[in-house]
């Protein structure tokens, strides 16, 4: 009996000991480990923030370079007819997207579905204005058409886009 008692009386102590010491080093292991965890995300927002605003920027410039006032003037030539005009601006909106595709990476799903709905919406613009234009009459009268077009909807299909972008960068900050 007195070994018994002798026994409990260390191993009681002893098992509270190493309890204490398993439970310490235990929520050292895990603080330690969330601290690791914090500074790699912090050095990965380093990282990635710039990544991502030059996303955001190079889609901007996609947006403005496309916008209908900017194509037009930037693609147009005097000798070009409807047909080719119309051809011109649908290739080169296909390419600037094309050029751009990778940064759909970097954006949120909703900001590059507003991006290809910019995109497909200028398209139909162009398509729609064609339509009751000989392919052969001169390319002005398709880009006044165009504009009128845009005069009509009173916004560029590109503007929303534009203005989803910017509040997604402000969210960035």
């Amino acid at each position: 009996m007195d070994l018994l008692y002798t026994l409990l009386l260390v191993a009681i102590p002893a098992i509270i000991v190493y309890l204490a010491s398993y439970l310490s080093f235990k929520k050292i292991i895990e603080s330690e480990e969330n601290r690791r965890k914090q500074e790699l995300m912090v050095n990965n927002q380093k990282i990635i923030i710039p990544i991502r605003l030059r996303a955001y920027e190079r889609l901007i410039l996609f947006l403005e370079r496309i916008s209908p006032e900017n194509l037009i003037v930037r693609i147009t030539r005097p000798e070009m007819n409807s047909g080719e005009l119309q051809e011109a601006l649908i290739t080169a909106i296909r390419s600037e997207f094309e050029h751009n595709l990778s940064q759909q990476l970097y954006v949120s799903i909703q900001t590059w579905e507003s991006v290809k709905n910019a995109k497909s919406n200028l398209i139909g613009i162009i398509n729609s204005a064609m339509d009751g234009i000989s392919p052969l009459s001169p390319g002005i009268i398709l880009s006044r058409k165009i504009l009128t077009k845009l005069v009509e909807r009173e916004e560029n299909p590109v503007t929303p886009s534009i203005e989803f972008l910017k509040s997604e960068v402000s969210i960035l900050f």
